[in-house]
């Protein structure tokens, strides 16, 4: 039996630990935000310590960000690295491998240690799209915001648009966090919001389909309530949960689970010099459900080279419909997913990790109460709005005190590496 899924919702952390450390093949797949830093509501604010970094270098070869975030621009983490390095005194990031190797854009930027970037399967008219799409909404929110029912000042929207609208190169978004902070309370004008934001990119998805690009986009929600046909559930504003903060125009394929097979097919490549799905294999080629990626991976990945795996997120979802029944979502449900079933066909030990961010300056729901005894399994009450009873994803370790208490853990499992 799997030593990994013996953990079960579980906090033994320094078990954890153990039952890591001395894996001769280990891959990290991990989310940012929220995961190894807090969740604000700006994204130029966010904040990483250099031991962290320190710690990814150490993990070369074992480790890969997946997340929907960028790597570069104004808003990407490679200036937030920039910093931290240089307020430690270390040499210059460029080129000395502090960058964090992975995934970014849902799982269509790659980067390595170095910060090299590439775009694969990316096409010049739809990036030449993308670049004019911070423009076209910066034009069409401000005086949205300014009228009714929002009726904000020209100062106050001025403020607001510097934070809301991220200028991302392939993964231009509505991050309307702050909008919603700065209407808490009034649930007609979050939801209003909500909505507004969901129709300014529903209106970029009908330009692009007038220069014939209607396939190569599509509107993420984070969080969100899963998907039906194909498109994302918004999660609305509640009295508890800000719901749906980020609106994101995303090229078509760029799903984190497509992710996973990506990071994997380099991972393989770093240990035999083959790609098992080819060298141009990118997240845009790969199948578009679960199922199909689970059989691809079976057919083409040596399970006597699979690594044990192990995926790290923080948003997840569960929402009861109605008495029994839950609508299951979040932007990081999927790859996790994906990481639980590969080993399960692959014959692989996996490990589902969840990092509470409701700690955070946007509400979501957290553990709750927090736990007292470390030796039980985290009471399924205490995850109400994350999982439920009969949720497919099974998570295995939790830590309830959030980035700190996961980049603790992680810096120490880099250490015995």
């Amino acid at each position: 039996m799997s030593v990994l899924r013996r953990f079960h919702r579980s906090l033994e952390h320094q078990q954890f630990l153990s039952a890591l450390a001395n894996r001769r093949r280990l891959l990290v797949i991990q989310d940012l935000d929220g995961v190894c830093m807090g969740l604000v509501r700006d994204p130029r604010e966010r904040v990483m310590d250099m031991a962290y970094i320190e710690a990814v270098r150490r993990m070369q070869g074992r480790f890969f960000v997946l997340t929907n975030g960028e790597h570069i621009g104004s808003r990407g983490v490679n200036g937030i690295v920039d910093t931290a390095v240089a307020a430690s005194g270390s040499a210059a990031a460029s080129g000395s491998g502090w960058y964090l190797p992975g995934l970014a854009a849902g799982g269509v930027q790659l980067q390595d240690s170095c910060g090299r970037v590439s775009h694969p399967g990316v096409s010049e008219r739809e990036l030449a799209f993308l670049a004019s799409v911070p423009a076209w909404l910066l034009a069409r929110l401000g005086p949205r915001l300014v009228a009714p029912p929002f009726n904000l000042s020209a100062e106050a929207v001025e403020q607001l648009l510097q934070v809301i609208v991220l200028d991302n190169l392939v993964s231009p978004t509505l991050n309307i966090g702050a909008l919603l902070n700065h209407f808490r309370g009034d649930l007609m004008l979050s939801q209003g919001a909500q909505q507004m934001a969901l129709g300014l990119l529903s209106e970029l998805m009908q330009q692009a389909e007038q220069q014939q690009l209607g396939e190569s986009f599509f509107i993420h929600l984070a969080p969100n309530l899963g998907s039906s046909g194909g498109v994302e559930r918004l999660k609305l504003a509640s009295a508890t949960d800000m719901g749906t903060t980020d609106f994101q125009f995303m090229l078509r394929g760029a799903i984190k689970e497509a992710g996973v097979l990506v990071l994997l097919n380099h991972y393989y490549f770093a240990g035999t010099g083959e790609f098992p799905l080819g060298e141009d294999f990118s997240a845009r080629r790969a199948p578009i459900d679960i199922d199909s990626m689970v059989a691809l991976a079976k057919a083409q990945f040596d399970p006597q080279l699979m690594p044990t795996l192990v995926g790290v997120g923080d948003t997840v979802t569960s929402v009861a419909a109605e008495p029994g029944n839950y609508t299951r979502g979040g932007s990081d449900r999927g790859f996790l997913t994906l990481v639980q079933r590969l080993g399960g066909v692959l014959d692989s030990d996996t490990a589902v990790v969840f990092v509470d961010s409701s700690g955070g300056e946007l509400d979501r729901p957290g553990v709750n109460p927090r736990p007292i005894d470390s030796g039980s399994p985290v009471p399924i009450g205490a995850l109400q709005g994350i999982t439920d009873s009969a949720d497919p994803l099974e998570i295995n370790v939790i830590f309830p005190d959030g980035y700190p208490q996961y980049t603790d853990f992680f810096v120490r499992l880099a250490n015995q590496r």
